[in-house]
């Protein structure tokens, strides 16, 4: 039997920009990996997406329904994009390993931006392990 999970989240992106002109590099380092930060500063708007790449991390956090406890790390989330430029999540360490635990085989990510938000919905699946 398959299960399906689902996350969203909505960012603003006036607020990313705060935290970048706050905290500068110590904050981008901490949250986001280095390839996320390459592809966003080919961008003129780089508060836009690091937005969608940072409501992409809390949506994948709410599809798994645990929070930010037990050694996770924002940057076990990663957002790449496919040779089409469609977003695709990467998922590494205490993350990867509680999708295993879900029998979760696959991860879809969409991100869309509009009057100066960022919202990303992301969608998983896979087997069940409750038998029925």
């Amino acid at each position: 039997m398959s299960k399906l999970y689902h996350g969203i989240d909505l960012v603003d992106e006036s607020r990313i920009e705060k935290l970048r002109r706050r905290h500068g590099g110590r904050f981008l380092e901490r949250i986001f990996t280095s390839a996320e930060l390459q592809y966003c500063q080919k961008y003129r708007r780089q508060s836009e997406r690091l937005a969608g790449r940072f409501a992409v991390k809390e949506a994948v956090m709410k599809m798994l329904g645990t929070g930010w406890r037990g050694g996770i790390a924002w940057t076990d989330i990663e957002t790449i994009n496919d040779a089409a430029g469609r977003p695709e999540v990467r998922l590494s360490g205490k993350v990867a390993q509680l999708a295993g635990e879900m029998a979760i085989e696959e991860v879809s990510v969409s991100i869309t931006h509009a009057q100066g938000l960022a919202i990303a919905s992301v969608v998983a699946w896979g087997k069940s392990k409750i038998e029925i």
